[in-house]
């Protein structure tokens, strides 16, 4: 199996929530970090017994993870003398 397609969100719902025929599964929020600008989703799944959720986050490499990306720290440059 391909690695990106075991990373799809509808591979990651299916292994970590594991809903089945019978449930629903819905998107109930969607958004973007601010501070990382990466996407987000939170999954629901709810049955007559129980509803459980998730957040699933999509990193750089376009595949989706229930944990956020790192932030990638940069170093600090002097661009020079302040103007003025």
């Amino acid at each position: 199996m391909n690695s990106a397609k075991a990373r799809s969100l509808r591979n990651q719902v299916q292994k970590w929530l594991a809903p089945e025929r019978t449930v629903t599964v819905r998107v109930v929020k969607s958004g973007r970090l601010r501070a990382l600008g990466t996407r987000y989703v939170v999954v629901e799944v709810s049955s007559p017994m129980e509803v459980r959720s998730m957040y699933f986050f999509r990193h750089a490499d376009g595949c989706w993870y229930v944990c956020p990306p790192t932030v990638a720290r940069g170093t600090a440059r002097f661009a020079g003398a302040c103007p003025g």
